[in-house]
């Protein structure tokens, strides 16, 4: 039985899924390898079953999203005793001692609840993240994505991050039964932001480790992520997002920030939160996305109530002070945020 499990979620992912699964299963510190695949219809399923019978397999009926993807193959790891689990994305490739670099991470701290990679681009030397951040304007965002990798965020003073990517981040099995699994209610986008919140809330650290890589292609899953039953597809293209993108980021933004932001933290910067849904709801308004905006605004005030009791039960829970949470956040507009803003100004 192994120590360690690696859980890949799929959905329609044919086109990489091998090359993904293959670096899985030669990594230098074996794992039990999940596949949860949200009801794909391209062949994944029997290309597993074909041709990978040491993989375990959990089929589910639609597309419940990344986190309805993630979080049944989580449940089958724990139930397997491990020590910790990775996420994966179908799309990924890891280098072979991607989970050997972050196990290493997790044995050398036990206050450490989640190990972060280093995500590049696919063809290229550019990040796509070394941690993630949270602004206090309520955005999270993969810090030096698109940048070229020089080296840049590999020092120690870079390795403490806000958060770890879904994508590739290594969760410790006991921080997961403590603080649960991913909240389902997000779908996708800003999920992995949540459950990094949470943890660093109950008391645990999450780390960078620029050892660990992984090369990802970018909008391989996302490209072809559907809503389930609306048939939009969650592409973010030069125009901007899709409806159905922009549904889900809208929304899990109010969700994120009203669960987790704690005590006067809320009240200190609601003010810039609001300033950012002002900002959003403009944007959304000129590229044609309203109705998506409003959607999303509609779900979350009908969900506000759940959300209220998600909020009183984190916030009850909480092992360390305001302050420690406030100097973890980023206190300026992410650089995305920042190129919106200007033309916020300019056209006001």
């Amino acid at each position: 039985m192994h120590k360690y499990a690696v859980v890949i979620p799929n959905w329609n992912g044919l086109d990489w899924l091998a090359d993904c699964l293959d670096s899985a299963l030669t990594q230098t510190l074996p794992a039990s390898v999940i596949v949860v695949d949200n009801g794909s219809t391209d062949g994944s399923v029997e290309l597993i079953r074909e041709h990978y019978p040491q993989v375990v397999l959990i089929c589910r009926d639609k597309n419940y999203g990344f986190t309805g993807g993630v979080n049944p193959g989580l449940e089958a790891a724990l139930k397997l005793r491990v020590e910790a689990a990775a996420l994966l994305n179908n799309d990924a490739i890891p280098a072979p001692d991607w989970l050997e670099k972050l196990v290493a991470v997790l044995s050398g701290n036990p206050k450490v609840g989640i190990a972060a990679a280093k995500i590049r681009h696919f063809e290229d030397t550019r990040l796509d993240s070394t941690g993630d951040l949270y602004s206090t304007w309520g955005f999270p965002f993969p810090r030096g994505r698109d940048e070229l990798d020089t080296g840049q965020f590999d020092s120690a003073e870079q390795r403490d991050v806000f958060a770890g990517s879904g994508g590739a981040s290594l969760y410790r099995a006991s921080m997961l039964r403590e603080i649960g699994l991913f909240d389902q209610r997000f779908f996708a986008y800003y999920e992995d932001t949540d459950i990094s919140f949470r943890a660093r809330l109950a008391g645990w650290k999450v780390e960078y480790e620029p050892a660990s890589v992984v090369r990802h292609r970018i909008g391989g899953t996302s490209a072809r992520l559907n809503a389930a039953g609306d048939g939009e597809a969650a592409v973010v293209t030069a125009a901007g997002p899709s409806p159905f993108a922009r549904y889900h980021s809208v929304k899990n933004f109010s969700y994120l920030y009203t669960k987790n932001m704690p005590g006067a933290l809320y009240w200190k910067y609601l003010p810039r939160f609001w300033a950012s849904w002002g900002m959003m709801a403009v944007s959304d308004i000129k590229r044609g996305l309203f109705a998506a905006n409003f959607k999303a605004n509609a779900t979350a005030v009908w969900n506000f109530p759940g959300i209220l009791v998600s909020r009183y039960r984190i916030q009850h829970r909480r092992q360390v002070t305001v302050d420690m949470i406030e100097a973890q956040l980023y206190h300026g507009l992410p650089p995305q945020q920042q190129l919106r803003f200007r033309r916020f100004k300019r056209a006001s």
